[in-house]
């Protein structure tokens, strides 16, 4: 599959860049991207929900009104969850959400992703650039210049470039990762995918295994 490669205007360069069949083009599979957004989404639960119970509330251990003759159900603590103030029946307790998943069912999950965007037209090749320094301002002049100001994208990196990164990092409908860190959640998450041109390589040799 074969894909223009834009400049930094967002004009034509006349050059075209060979996308892997292997990881641009493959039957998708629904269950395993549905997989990967869940532990992804998961991941990022804290966990940390708690509400006390009967035996961690302060208060009387009497028995609060004799067994019998009252007329009435008979209670023995004042910190049972019938009562205000009392304890909670079944509260949260902290837990850790996270589950593993193969690294195999993973990689298929992210072709599957990439496949999905390069089927919708949502893939942008772009030649590498840089900034002289992180300046908001610049970063926006790219996106106007590919359209997609108004829309989630994500910018895909061959190496780390703080210059880049900072000057997206204040854009909320913009992201900025490597190669390595490509998930995909943030695959689906973006309405255009763009990927710099010494990103590829890395794309293709860790999807490739």
């Amino acid at each position: 599959m074969k894909v223009a490669v834009v400049d930094l205007n967002g004009k034509d360069t006349g050059r075209e860049v060979e996308l892997s069949a292997d990881v641009f083009a493959i039957e998708p599979n629904n269950h395993a991207v549905y997989l990967d957004v869940k532990q992804f989404l998961a991941n990022q639960r804290q966990g940390t929900h708690k509400s006390k119970e009967r035996a961690e509330i302060s208060g009387s251990t009497r028995k609060i009104k004799k067994q019998k003759g009252t007329g009435t159900a008979r209670a023995g603590s004042i910190k049972s969850g019938i009562f205000r103030g009392g304890g909670r029946m079944f509260g949260p307790r902290p837990k850790n959400y996270s589950f593993k998943l193969n690294k195999g069912l993973k990689r298929l999950a992210r072709k599957s992703a990439l496949s999905m965007k390069a089927n919708d037209q949502a893939i942008v090749v772009m030649e590498d650039f840089n900034f002289d320094a992180p300046k908001t301002k610049n970063f926006t002049n790219v996106l106007k210049a590919l359209g997609v100001e108004n829309k989630k994208s994500l910018f895909v990196l061959g190496a780390s470039n703080n210059n880049v990164y900072l000057s997206s990092r204040n854009l909320k409908g913009s992201d900025v990762v490597m190669s390595s860190e490509l998930s995909t959640y943030k695959i689906l998450n973006a309405n255009k995918l763009i990927l710099l041109e010494s990103s590829l390589e890395g794309i293709e040799s860790n999807l490739s295994k």
